[in-house]
């Protein structure tokens, strides 16, 4: 079974009914979150219990929206690993410096958590043909997932989006579309195809449930390291569900009296110099994230001009008195042979980026030598090659 309650908009705090279908808060075109009951599950929920089941995102079922275990939909996410990185730690003078190497997942990046959830959930309401923007990696998984569950999707993605991510959406059964320009424009395509044609639109913060999946990457921290959580958690930032998911869980951790310290991580939101809207408002004192015009970087996932949920990835950073980075193109480059050539991670240009901005924040004085410093790679470098 699953504790859900109710869906509140990250905003105006309206509630909605999980049992029917939504999208976002039409009042505040804001992202709706999902509650659990909380209460009712610290009361009877065993986080050792969890510990000792079937790896994979679905252990903590009683904490993720499908109700009906028929409709959960695996491909075997969830629980990639979490690496020492003694080599580069070493060198940087950071002896607890991991890395959470998402590339591990299937479909070979995070995406497949959220779409996993999502589809799943999407699957238990009775929605049949799904459709989604994308830069690359969450178009595979969900045509994937849309595969497993016998329903139908679409996936609209830049011209340029590199060529592993394309072929592995179409052999699954995916139709593809390809558009002039960047994941916005994409979008606005998604967006005109839900409206006329009745898919239902599954773009990041525009359906409540691929933050759920993404969430458990944040009860696998904390497990993790002895439900302790680090002091720094850095992260590539696009449309943002893995920060915004991940401060969440924490919170629902602490709601369940599960962890065995009171501080959360500093959080590091990480983006390109060529696409920066985040750390633009971030460093500017401001609320909201203004369009960012001639978005270009070699992390494609990076390349989104403003996400949906700006105003929610703003205050989490802020409320976990973290930073925001902008790493350039080169960086990012000399990040990724680093991470293969010292520690045999070949991650993705965004994960790379992780990297790259700690080196940043390092020369800053922002990170202490003793502190636990978790970077994520986000994806595996094999989906970016042309």
């Amino acid at each position: 079974m699953s504790y859900l309650s109710h869906l509140s908009c990250s905003e105006c705090g309206a509630h909605f009914d999980a049992d029917q279908v939504n999208t976002f808060c039409p009042t505040c075109q804001a992202p709706l979150l999902v509650k659990y009951d909380l209460e009712a599950a610290r009361q009877r929920l065993d986080r050792d219990e969890i510990f000792h089941r079937l790896p994979g995102m679905w252990r903590w079922g009683e904490l993720l929206p499908v109700h009906d275990p028929q409709h959960r939909l695996t491909l075997g996410e969830g629980d990639a690993p979490l690496l020492p990185l003694p080599r580069l730690g070493a060198e940087l003078g950071l002896p607890q410096l991991f890395c959470k190497d998402e590339g591990r997942n299937p479909t070979g990046s995070f995406k497949a958590r959220g779409l996993a959830a999502a589809v799943s959930k999407a699957r238990e309401l009775g929605i049949q043909r799904l459709i989604i923007p994308t830069a690359g990696n969450a178009g595979g998984a969900l045509a994937s997932y849309a595969a497993r569950g016998g329903m139908q999707a679409c996936v609209i993605m830049p011209e340029d989006t590199p060529l592993a991510n394309i072929e592995e959406t179409r052999i699954c059964g995916a139709e593809v579309i390809l558009v002039p320009g960047l994941i916005s424009d994409a979008g606005r395509l998604a967006g005109e195809k839900a409206r006329n044609e009745g898919w239902f639109d599954v773009s990041t913060f525009k359906e409540p449930y691929r933050t759920e999946g993404k969430k458990v990457m944040g009860y696998e921290l904390a497990e993790g390291f002895g439900w302790h959580l680090p002091e720094v958690i850095i992260y590539p930032t696009g449309g943002g569900t893995g920060l915004v998911g991940m401060w969440k869980a924490f919170a629902e951790l602490e709601a369940l009296g599960w962890l065995e310290s009171g501080a959360r991580p500093r959080l590091v939101a990480v983006q390109a110099e060529g696409c920066a809207p985040v750390i633009q408002a971030f460093n500017a004192g401001a609320e909201r994230c203004e369009f960012w015009q001639g978005a270009h970087t070699i992390a494609s996932g990076l390349r989104v001009p403003k996400s949906f949920a700006d105003r929610q990835i703003l205050r989490d950073l802020r409320h976990s008195n973290g930073a925001a980075v902008a790493v350039s193109d080169d960086a990012i480059t000399t990040a990724q042979l680093r991470l293969a050539e010292m520690e045999v991670i070949f991650a993705a240009p965004e994960g790379a980026a992780t990297l790259a901005a700690l080196e940043e924040l390092l020369q800053q004085g922002w990170i202490l030598p003793d502190e636990r410093i978790v970077l994520f790679n986000t994806g595996s470098g094999l989906k970016y090659l042309h």
